[in-house]
């Protein structure tokens, strides 16, 4: 029997699957069920959950295909044509948290952000473009924080050379050592920045072996590195460092067409009011303008406006140079490529098509094969935690969920993220995290009045930060608190049985002699005899010569007066094992 085909692109309805089967949708939304995952007739299956279900089913005889779609915008970097001119390095300034990239940014363009920054880490990724020498040289500020990784790696793919700054007074950490990796997998030039030479305890050698250890060797050394000792709070050699830059970009020939559509990449989106839709890219070929229609993963702009990084409006924009444009219909993703297009219809129609392609669908709707492995995986006493990310930003939800799906709860919590958005925090919010064991998170937004007196009257729980590693700390305390206290016994001593004086049905008069540690009042002990735990009582109190001593220690004989449960017949000769029993919350 010839074999079923069945071509997926990107994902598939379960009506269609159902139809392409040859089954009844109760069928299928059945054996779905049956794997913990409710679904309706319209929702979207990935292509592993198709494959998943079929093989769930036994059904023999069908083939999936991925089938790519042609509307799809490559991210393949365009052959450059012999009419291609010389273009603006983009350069990254990556290092870990601290370590003074953005004081340098401050210094090179006369600003002053760090101050602004929550906590002195940066948040986002921030484009900016210098004139030196009569020259343009466009930089991306990009966040420490082990957190931002995803922003970062994008920040490193974006660019033509990375600035990697270290401390000379810290040396190598493990945030250098992720910028380094991140720069050698975007094959762009690395420029070592070796900042605060002004500090005490600076040591420019010690930090040039430190990197050699990581692959970079300086260039002082026999190797490839251009390492600048510099001090960006002094204004100190950053001359130095740009010329740096300026001949790493003219030994690279970096060039770009002009007289093609314009392209480029989505750096940061987010939502303003009165504006709309305030989109951050970056022009990497061609010359864009205002006017145009630009297509961005499954969303469209005609170009209403347009600014450089100082907020200056512009006209148009040539490779190279970063710039704030409205007029997108909704929300682009982070590192979306765009490329302009004819008209609106085009647009629309490219959208459309990319939105119905995408493996990568964000509708909550869309049933995912990870999410129906958790389902068929997660144990029957596992606690779910709810949560809704609201971020001032893409960028930053998506580094905020990727963070919280990184937290290792071994299997014992399961993070489920309810939904994600971008801007301040809605009714509709609060209508959806109405649940047991949810928060709502807000990451560099606001909560308004009539929302916080709404979340107090239906008891739902709004956090909002502006500190990444805060939220992280705070999600890790809440799923902490799901897992099921752990009961910790300690030993604190025994004692042999050498008289009973009384036996009642709930307590015990005995004597005897501690034979190691000590017994005192509210601990507990275990009877034992021979091999048998006959049960436990519990010591209300201790005596000594017929005087209540606050405790008895190894070599003392004295008198107990027991508490117990249930009656025990206590014999001499039985021994008593003495312990505290307490209930300890156990962290992630």
């Amino acid at each position: 029997m010839q074999e079923k085909v069945i071509q997926i692109t990107g994902s598939i309805t379960v009506d269609e699957l159902a139809n392409a089967l040859g089954l009844s949708v109760t069928t299928l939304i059945g054996q779905l069920f049956k794997e913990g995952i409710v679904a309706t007739i319209n929702q979207r299956l990935d292509f592993d959950t198709a494959s998943i279900i079929i093989e769930e089913l036994g059904i023999e005889g069908v083939k999936l295909e991925k089938k790519n779609s042609s509307t799809q915008i490559s991210h393949e970097r365009r052959e450059l044509s012999d009419h291609a001119v010389l273009r603006p390095p983009v350069v990254a300034v990556m290092g870990h948290v601290d370590h003074g990239k953005t004081t340098l940014l401050d210094t090179l363009l006369h600003k002053k952000t760090v101050e602004g920054e929550a906590g002195g880490i940066t948040q986002h990724i921030s484009a900016y473009q210098l004139k030196y020498d009569d020259r343009l040289i466009t930089f991306l500020d990009t966040p420490g924080h082990e957190a931002f990784a995803a922003i970062r790696q994008h920040g490193a793919m974006l660019t033509d050379i990375v600035v990697i700054v270290v401390a000379a007074d810290d040396g190598v950490k493990p945030q250098t050592v992720e910028a380094i990796k991140f720069a050698q997998s975007a094959n762009a030039k690395i420029i070592v920045a070796i900042n605060k030479i002004d500090r005490e305890g600076a040591d420019v050698q010690r930090t040039m072996a430190d990197l050699s250890q990581h692959g970079l060797q300086p260039e002082e050394w026999g190797g490839d590195i251009t390492m600048v000792p510099i001090s960006a709070k002094q204004n100190q050699n950053l001359d130095k460092l740009l010329d740096m830059i300026l001949l790493t970009a003219d030994l690279e020939e970096l060039k770009a067409d002009v007289d093609i559509p314009s392209e480029g990449l989505v750096i940061e989106s987010h939502m303003e009011t009165g504006k709309g839709s305030v989109v951050n890219l970056l022009v990497t070929g061609g010359e864009l303008k205002t006017g145009e229609f630009i297509v961005a993963g499954n969303t469209y702009a005609k170009i209403r406006t347009m600014v450089d990084f100082r907020g200056k409006p512009k006209g148009k924009a040539s490779p190279s140079t970063p710039v704030t444009v409205t007029g997108f219909k909704d929300l682009p993703n982070f590192g979306d490529k765009f490329i302009e297009v004819a008209d609106e219809k085009t647009a629309r129609k490219m959208a459309l098509l990319n939105a119905n392609a995408s493996q990568d669908a964000t509708a909550s709707a869309n049933v995912t094969s990870s999410d129906l492995l958790r389902m068929m995986n997660v144990a029957d006493n596992s606690k779910v935690f709810n949560v809704l990310i609201k971020g001032d930003v893409l960028g930053s939800v998506t580094s905020v969920v990727d963070s919280l799906k990184m937290i290792d709860t071994k299997g014992e919590v399961t993070l489920n993220i309810v939904a994600t958005g971008v801007g301040d925090i809605t009714e509709n919010d609060v209508y959806m995290a109405t649940g047991e064991n949810t928060v709502i998170y807000g990451f560099n937004v606001t909560v308004p009045i009539n929302i916080s007196k709404m979340a107090a009257r239906d008891n739902v729980v709004i956090r909002c930060y502006k500190v990444i590693y805060e939220l992280l700390d705070d999600a890790k305390k809440e799923m902490s608190n799901l897992l099921d206290a752990e009961i910790v016994e300690t030993p604190v001593g025994k004692m042999k049985v050498k008289g009973v004086f009384r036996t009642e049905r709930t307590s015990i008069i005995a004597g005897g002699e501690v034979t190691d540690g000590k017994v005192e009042p509210g601990v507990l002990a275990k009877v034992v005899r021979g091999k048998d735990v006959l049960g436990e009582v519990k010591v209300e109190s201790v005596q000594k010569e017929k005087m209540s001593v606050p405790e008895l220690v190894s070599g003392e004989i004295g008198g107990l007066a027991l508490s117990t449960e249930h009656k025990i017949q206590l014999e001499i000769g039985d021994k008593l094992e003495f312990f505290t029993r307490e209930e300890r919350r156990r962290s992630l």
